[in-house]
């Protein structure tokens, strides 16, 4: 797994972004996480070493997980987008992926070059309930992007994903909230919504439980360290 992020902090948006995993982690070192910073591996995809080889190679790099730390479309980092844009160009031999809250902000974020998308670029719209969904999905189908996906997390509520699982969508990953504050997440939604995935043909994937997991007449307190291997567990990630 190779993670790049180009840039750290963020602005919360959104009812999803409450108890964010950046605002806690940054807590906890006594740092204001709604300062955006440029960071000091902002060059990393085309960082050479001293044989003048990429640091990142393609051939052990499936995906560059990319800004997890911050949102890609964030209006604070208009000023640099431009450059991490173009070292995804240079380097097309990796897959770039980046989940975004502010896919409204795309056309405004989008390089001259666009066109329909780079063929590298992976790009994940997140909406943690129904409202969310309805506001930004739409969006979401309408804009040029090659490869698209959902991203329910933290999921907050059941959330009806049916008039939006179009060809166009590559997959669905779900996944309760972390954390001391972590919100309810409900087994029964985790299930309806594969079961909608199924009937669309779309790649689900069941993340994490969270650490406040219903299922069934009972309410799980899961260590953060349990949480992916519980999900794993259940078995129930589905390809069309």
């Amino acid at each position: 797994m190779c993670l790049w992020n180009p840039w750290h902090g963020c602005k919360k948006i959104s009812v999803g972004c409450m108890n964010c995993y950046v605002y806690r982690t940054d807590a906890a070192y006594g740092k204001d996480s709604s300062i955006v910073t440029k960071t000091k591996n902002f060059g990393l995809p085309i960082k050479r070493n001293r044989k003048g080889e990429y640091v990142i190679q393609s051939d052990d790099e499936d995906i560059v997980y990319t800004c997890f730390t911050s949102d890609f479309f964030l209006e604070d980092a208009d000023p640099w987008r431009t450059d991490a844009w173009q070292m995804m160009k240079e380097r097309s031999d990796l897959k770039f992926l980046f989940i975004t809250k502010r896919i409204h902000r795309f056309e405004q974020c989008i390089p001259p070059d666009w066109s329909d998308g780079y063929d590298n670029v992976i790009i994940c719209c997140t909406v943690e309930n129904q409202d969310r969904a309805d506001y930004r999905l739409p969006i979401f189908l309408k804009a040029p992007i090659k490869h698209k996906m959902i991203i329910c997390e933290p999921l907050l509520s059941d959330i009806n994903l049916s008039p939006y699982l179009n060809a166009d969508i590559k997959g669905v990953v779900v996944g309760g909230e972390s954390g001391a504050n972590a919100r309810l997440c409900d087994y029964n939604w985790i299930l309806h919504i594969r079961q909608q995935c199924i009937h669309a043909k779309v790649s689900f994937t069941f993340k994490q439980t969270g650490a406040l997991f219903k299922k069934g007449n009972r309410i799980y307190h899961i260590e953060r360290k349990l949480q992916h291997a519980q999900a794993k567990k259940a078995n129930i990630n589905y390809e069309p």
